[in-house]
This record gives structure tokens, sequence and C-alpha cells, in this order.
């Protein structure tokens, strides 16, 4: 795909590409790094056949959804959050240019710093360093209205997911994960069942209290975040949304419970438990069910698949759900 990135370079930012070269980073999206005269710059490619979130989305919708999602994150960097890493707007000012009708591409600064693998923050300070972010993002967002799309509560692949739980004759894969995978939902259809039954009185109960809503980024994991000599930075906005705050500390808070104080220091605003216990369940439906969809289509033995393989099996463990049934 090289020369078709550095065609969408040239055609949707002006950059002249003296050289690219493939990263095989993170999970999803496609990079590369692109050389020019000025400088080096990191490129991303998303598939929004990949990102249609269930059957009826179309690839236009999904791409809507992915450049909403950027902008705001233009919007937030240009309101003085320097430590938002944002795409670069084209030519025509979007934050995403197109490749072909299923590939669109966007372009960043190339950041110098430390990155990270995913996991846990290393130490309560690089977790607190994050926090503090998160904050001034939160805080700037309500300053910045309409800007981002509203948290729909959606599950992705949930029809793939429902088709599976039904047990349908369709066969699954092919592909090394398939029988697996269909027998291992089949032990846990069940407890399956009652978390999505829990999940969506959750959302219910607290889908109507926008007023609570500020601009999320979705994902602050540590793998999403770079140390630079000006501290840290988040990267990847391709998953923020408007939505409550627990959305971005429901995970830190699992790492370390006094997040939650800390941030009702920082900011005055209380978190709420049954929300911070609705965006860990999403996430794990989310996962149960994009490694379902994944696994029913063809698919073959590679390492990605090994990881969604291991990903289904922890997100499968139901004795992880007993406190929250």
């Amino acid at each position: 795909m090289d020369p078709e990135v550095v065609t969408a370079l040239v055609g949707g930012w002006a950059i002249a590409v003296v050289g690219i070269e493939y990263q095989p980073v993170g999970f999803g999206s496609h990079h590369w790094i692109a050389s020019t005269d000025g400088g080096r710059w990191f490129v991303t490619v998303d598939d929004l056949e990949a990102r249609r979130r269930d059957p009826t989305q179309t690839r236009r919708d999904a791409a809507r959804h992915l450049t909403t999602a950027l902008q705001a994150s233009r919007t937030l960097h240009d309101s003085g959050l320097e430590f938002v890493v944002a795409p670069l707007p084209t030519i025509k000012g979007s934050p995403t240019h197109p490749i072909n009708s299923r590939y669109v591409a966007s372009l960043f600064p190339y950041v110098d710093g430390i990155s990270y693998s995913w996991g846990r923050f290393e130490t309560r300070g690089q977790r607190l360093a994050v926090l503090d972010r998160i904050t001034e993002i939160h805080r700037a967002s309500k300053l910045l209205p309409g800007v981002g799309r509203q948290d729909d509560f959606m599950i992705p692949s949930r029809v793939e997911l429902f088709s599976a739980l039904r047990g349908s004759p369709t066969p699954w894969g092919p592909g090394p994960f398939a029988e697996p995978a269909r027998r291992l939902l089949q032990d846990n259809a069940e407890g399956v069942r009652r978390v999505l039954a829990r999940y969506d009185h959750l959302v219910l109960e607290i889908a109507t209290r926008v007023d609570r809503h500020v601009l999320t980024h979705g994902e602050p994991h540590r793998a999403n975040t770079i140390t630079t000599s000006e501290g840290v930075v988040l990267v990847d906005w391709d998953t923020a949304l408007r939505a409550p705050p627990e959305r971005d500390l429901w995970a830190m808070i699992d790492e370390d419970p006094e997040v939650s104080d800390e941030y009702a220091r920082r900011t005055g605003v209380t978190l709420d438990e049954a929300t911070l216990t609705l965006y860990r369940l999403w996430w794990d439906l989310c996962e149960i069910a994009s490694y379902i969809a994944q696994f029913r289509h063809h698919h073959d033995k590679t390492e990605d698949t090994k990881t969604s393989w291991d990903g289904l099996r922890y997100h499968l463990d139901t004795t992880r759900w007993e406190t929250t049934l």
C-alpha cells in the first residue's frame, strides 16, 4: 500500500515524500513514518470496512464518525491544549483524506519521546500525569459545546454476537479459531446474556444525563501516551466522543481506586459508580463481540488473530463480572 499512501499524502497535504516506512504498531489501524526534506510525519490509515459498527452502517457513515472524532481533537489542540496530538488538516481543511473507497489516511506530526505498550501504568506518577491531562480536556470541553459526537452506547458487532448466541446454523470461519471460539462462547453464553441485560439496564438509567457529558478521549491507557520533554501527550483520538467523564476514568480507577478522589479534587465532580460499571461492561462486551465477529468469518492464524483469541478468552472469564451483576 506504500505507493497509495504516498499518493494520498501528496494529494491531501501537498507534501513531497522522500521516504516511507511501515510501522507494525498498534492494533486495528495501519501506520507509516513518512520522511520529507523538512522532517518526519506519522501516517495512520483506517479501514472503513473494519470501522463499520454493524451491517447497516455504511463506509460513508464510518468515515463521518472517524472525521468527527479527529476533528474534535484538532479543536482541542487549537484551543490551547498542545498535548493533544491532533491530525494536520488537509489542503481542504479535513482531518482525513481518502485513499480509495475503503481506506482513509490522516497525518500527524512525528512526536519524539518515550512510547509504551499496552498495560498498566508503571508508576502512580505516570497515571496522575495522564489524569491531569484528562482533567484539562474535560474542563476545556465545557467551553466547546457541540464539538464531538454524543456517545450512543452502542456495542459494535452486537448483531453478530446475538446471532452467535442464538446458535446460528451457519458455519463459523473458515479459520483455526472458529470452532474453539464457538465452543468457548457456548460454554459462557448464559453469563454473556446476563451481562448484556445488565448493560442495557444501565444504559436506560444513564443515557439521558447529557448534562454531565464532556469531551472524552475514550482510551487514555498507557499505550496511547508518549512522554516527551514537555510532558505527557495523548495520541489516537479516533475514539473521541462526548460522554460521561467516567468513560475516560474507569480503567485508571481499576488500577488505582484513589484516582476517583483525585479527579473529584481537581474538578469538583463526584464520579458515579453505576456509570463506571457501565463502561467496564461496555469494554468487555465490545471486545467479545468484535472477536466473535472476527472468528465467525474467514481468518488465518496470524499474530493479530492469536492476540484476538487470547483477548476472547480473557474477556469471557465470567468470574470477572461477579461483582457487577
